[in-house]
Order: C-alpha cells, then sequence, then structure tokens
C-alpha cells in the first residue's frame, strides 16, 4: 500500500488543524498513514529554529492569531491558550506509536482516529495529554483493547527510543516543523499545504 509519512508533534495546533482533513484525504486515495511523532524542542534546535516557547513574543502571538484565522476559516474548534497547552509528550507521543505497534500485531484499533483524538483532547477539550486515564479512555474511543498494556508500551524504553529516531529522521530528512507530511518522497509542510498533499495522492491513484 502507498504511504503518507506523517511527521508531527501531539501538542501542535496546526497539526491539530490538518488531522482530520488528512485522514480524510489517506481514505479518499487509498493511503496508509506511517505515524511518526516527533519532539519540536529536539528537531528545531537542530535545523536551526527555537522551540515555540523560545521564539520572540510577537512571533508567537502571530502564530497564535494565524491559528485562529485557519480554525475560523475551516471551521474547528480551537482553544487559543489552553491549560494544558505545556507538558510531557512522552505519553501522548509514544502511545500513537505503541497503537501503530499494535496494529502491526494485527490488534483491532483506528490509529488515525487515535492520533486525531489526541489532538482534538488538546485543543478542543482541554485535556491533559500526559494523564495516563485521558490517554487511556481515547485509546477506548478508537477502539482498541488492552488499554492498560497499550499505556504501558507507550512509556517504554523501546518506543520512546523510537520517538528519538523519529526526531533524528526527521532532521534528516529536511522537517522543519509540524505538522509534515511526505507523499512519494516529497516534503510538504503545514496544514496549509494540504491542498498540494491532495494533489501529490490524486497524482498516483484515482479516488474510489
Amino acid at each position: 500500500m502507498r504511504t503518507i509519512d506523517y511527521y508531527y508533534s501531539t501538542r501542535s495546533n496546526y497539526t491539530y488543524l490538518g488531522a482530520a482533513r488528512l485522514n480524510a484525504l489517506a481514505k479518499k486515495y487509498g493511503f496508509k498513514i506511517v505515524h511518526r511523532p516527533i519532539i519540536l524542542s529536539k528537531t528545531m534546535p537542530a535545523i536551526g529554529g527555537l522551540p515555540f516557547d523560545e521564539r520572540p513574543t510577537m512571533l508567537r502571538n502571530y502564530a497564535m492569531n494565524d491559528a485562529l484565522r485557519w480554525a475560523r476559516y475551516l471551521d474547528i474548534p480551537l482553544q487559543r491558550e489552553p491549560i494544558h497547552h505545556d507538558g510531557p509528550v512522552e505519553l501522548p507521543s509514544g502511545i500513537v506509536i505503541a497503537a501503530q505497534r499494535a496494529k502491526e500485531r494485527g490488534e483491532n484499533g483506528d490509529l488515525d482516529l487515535l492520533s486525531l483524538k489526541v489532538v482534538e483532547a488538546l485543543w478542543r477539550d482541554d485535556r491533559d495529554i500526559a494523564d495516563q486515564q485521558v490517554i487511556t479512555e481515547l485509546c477506548e474511543a478508537a477502539d482498541f483493547s488492552n488499554l492498560q498494556s497499550l499505556v504501558n508500551e507507550a512509556l517504554s524504553p523501546a518506543v520512546q527510543a523510537e520517538l528519538d529516531r523519529n526526531c533524528r529522521e526527521a532532521v534528516m530528512r529536511g522537517v522543519i516543523g509540524a505538522p509534515t507530511y511526505f507523499v512519494n518522497g516529497e516534503n510538504f509542510y503545514g496544514q496549509d499545504r494540504l491542498d498540494f498533499v491532495e494533489r501529490a495522492l490524486s497524482e498516483h491513484i484515482q479516488p474510489e
């Protein structure tokens, strides 16, 4: 199956704004999303950039206002400053990796839906996505089973090592921010590039 390599931060509002549409495009054109969560505080310095909380106040304010404009345009609810915006990434990123591994083992569950629900929980509902109970509920809502085992796997050394590898690979592949989508090796940065992502998808397979 053809794939979309999807590099993103589970704490990125722009990732949230594009997540549902990416899922819809993958389904429409018959592509599998390969989820590669990253940690922006690790990838940005490596390419000469700054993590969001270290950028000048003027730039941070503009970026947030722009996200709110996009949210209105897309008719997607978005909180400007959720209380739980800052926090650990190990669990929310690790759960996506663990769920992807579970799917590879043949277990049930909707991986793309879970990834969407994680970012929705933060940016739409202002829930603490570093809380195990919250993550367990999201996994259950995405039809995964063995919930506690999945959470334990998310925090395991093997999954956290994969998260670190994703960061290194992102730098090597030229990922300059989140979300970034690769279609047939071509890099598309930003949810505002999903029109171009769709064009790339449509060039290789016709919709059903």
